[in-house]
């Protein structure tokens, strides 16, 4: 079974994104970041190189950090819902870390992304 997973969010979310790659870590998995955003690279470049570990045939797996931000509950910002929209059209597998976006519900559901509810015990 391939490890690799991706993780996408808002950069305003780091420390919880930095969380679950420790937790994700920690289950044998491969994670990689966002790190160029982390770096403060120009956003066109963080972007495009994000979008090709998303595209690398040896990442399966995208999860996504949806959590709450400024009282939205399972945020999804646009970046990430690119990152999204990229990973269904090249056939990765997309998990939500908490459940749907209300805004991008119809999306998310007919895009087959999976919501774990907090439980990374339900990737496989």
């Amino acid at each position: 079974m391939n490890k690799n997973i991706v993780l996408c969010g808002s950069m305003q979310v780091l420390d919880q994104i930095l969380e679950v790659k420790d937790r994700l870590e920690k289950k044998g998995f491969d994670v990689l970041l966002p790190k160029e955003c982390m770096e403060h690279l120009p956003k066109e470049i963080a972007s495009k190189k994000h979008f090709e570990r998303i595209i690398d045939s040896n990442n399966t797996k995208v999860l996504i950090i949806n959590s709450t931000k400024k009282g939205i509950e399972n945020y999804i910002g646009p970046n990430t819902f690119a990152e999204i929209a990229f990973a269904f059209y090249f056939n990765k597998k997309v998990y939500l870390l908490n459940d749907y976006y209300e805004p991008y519900i119809d999306e998310l559901i007919g895009w087959n992304t999976i919501p774990l509810k907090g439980n990374l015990d339900n990737i496989d």
